[in-house]
């Protein structure tokens, strides 16, 4: 019989050891597609192997593709690291192996959710009352989000999805801005919205609220305006107060995608972001982001309450459900899922308001800082207002923009991504690490200058 105690003890210390090796790592792996097939590929053996091998083999074969995505040194797309006490919480959610889709099958994942909920709607000035559901990712919470959506916009058109379906709905025309995340096109089409009407952007990728109320002068019936907190290019904002404004006189429903930006509503410095946003409808925002939980873990949030539970609950003889408890699976797609509220709730309560507010403020202090002295370098053009946690820069060609981003990426002290930006070539910095601080940006901005010294001294 397996000793399941030593295997667990074996497992913590290989943890450990990939933690504690991130500060000498490169932190984007140097192997190739090949190799790790040759490592962790071959044939399903035949017969039972002892579980501490099995780890123990894993461990090794993996380690040479493993990104180091939780170092203070990874700036790639808008990724956290795993605060201590989360990625704690999340190793007992799997020893403790709740099915987090009823009351009845983890009582304690049920409740811990509620009171993440009281605490999430506290420090982000949503709704008391607000109904939450945890999903793997802002994708799947705009999927909740926007499902609520077209039930409530089409009943006040006299229609009742739950009973008549979609064939002969009236259309439900969504609007979304120039730069939402692609993210929100792929939800609608999910749901059989179809393809959202843009509306025009500036130059930092906000909704333009004229352009916002031009389109909704020309919409005739049920609609639907999707708005941003946190552009994933630039971290810019929409305006929300005068979109909601918007919304209200045309009843319309207005969702929030704020997969990372919406997290600014819990720092006194950076409030004024998101004034407006909690007069929305519906809220997504993730937790492996900025919040520094491990993969996977978004919330959604709805101040309607009745739309999110019609849109999602669902019954069967065999299911148990109590009437005065939250079972999870009224409120998201899932009917099984991971019990994701005890990372949150660990991450949460280890951080307090203080805690959270500092990660926050830190890590956009270090987006301006690096912002600061990447414009230093020659040739280089900072295209964003740095009000984030988002520099997104570029040099003065897509050819060097593309040279030097390589130069950095090979160097293997940090690591970000490429992007387009007004059809050229750019690249993005996203400061959303707790563990980044001054030594993590001097050396970002040391890669770069070498980089770019590189790139001049490379004969044409």
């Amino acid at each position: 019989m397996t000793d399941v105690r030593a295997l667990l003890r074996r497992t913590a210390d290989l943890a450990a050891d990939f933690l504690e090796s991130l500060e000498n790592r490169p932190v984007f792996p140097e192997t190739s597609v090949e190799e790790l097939r040759a490592s962790l590929g071959g044939p399903l053996p035949d017969d039972p192997n002892d579980p501490e091998t099995v780890v123990e083999g894993l461990a090794a074969a993996a380690d040479a593709g493993l990104v180091g995505t939780a170092s203070g040194r990874y700036f790639g797309f808008v990724i956290g690291g795993a605060l201590p006490a989360s990625l704690a919480a999340d190793w007992l959610t799997s020893a403790w192996d709740q099915n987090a889709g009823l009351y009845v099958g983890g009582p304690s994942a049920s409740v811990v959710e509620q009171v993440v909920r009281e605490w999430v709607c506290d420090l982000l000035g949503l709704p008391a009352d607000a109904s939450i559901g945890f999903v793997t990712s802002t994708q799947m919470g705009s999927v909740t989000a926007l499902a609520a959506a077209r039930y409530r916009v089409l009943e006040r058109a006299g229609w009742d999805v739950g009973r008549d379906g979609l064939a002969g709905a009236p259309r439900v025309r969504v609007l979304v801005g120039a730069k939402r995340h692609i993210t929100i096109d792929r939800a609608l089409r999910l749901l059989g919205l179809g393809t959202p009407e843009p509306v025009a952007a500036d130059s930092q990728g906000r909704m333009e609220a004229a352009a916002l109320r031009d389109a909704i002068r020309t919409v005739d019936g049920p609609t639907i305006i999707c708005a941003q907190a946190g552009e994933v290019n630039t971290g810019a904002f929409d305006p929300f107060e005068d979109i909601a404004d918007a919304a209200a006189e045309h009843g319309a429903w207005l969702h929030v995608d704020g997969a990372f930006g919406l997290w600014a509503a819990a720092s006194p410095r950076l409030r004024e972001l998101v004034r407006g946003a909690e007069r929305a409808d519906s809220w997504v925002t993730d937790a492996h982001k900025w919040l520094n939980v491990p993969y996977d873990s978004a919330i959604v949030l709805c101040a309607d309450t009745e739309a999110h539970r019609a849109a999602m609950t669902v019954t069967a003889s065999y299911l148990i459900h109590d009437d005065a408890a939250y079972d999870q699976m009224n409120w998201v797609p899932e009917f099984s899922r991971r019990a994701r509220g005890f990372a949150v709730y660990a991450a949460l309560r280890s951080l307090g308001r203080s805690g959270l507010a500092e990660l926050l403020e830190r890590t956009c202090t270090c987006a301006r800082r690096f912002a600061q002295g990447i414009v230093q370098l020659p040739g280089v053009e900072l295209l964003n207002d740095v009000v984030l946690n988002q520099v997104l820069f570029r040099f003065e060609s897509d050819d060097r923009t593309d040279e030097v981003l390589v130069g950095v990426q090979e160097s293997g002290d940090v690591w970000m991504a490429g992007t387009i930006w007004n059809d050229k070539r750019a690249i993005r910095l996203s400061v959303s690490n707790w563990q980044t601080g001054d030594e993590e940006i001097d050396l970002a901005l040391a890669s770069f200058r070498a980089a770019a010294e590189a790139s001049l001294a490379t004969p044409t």
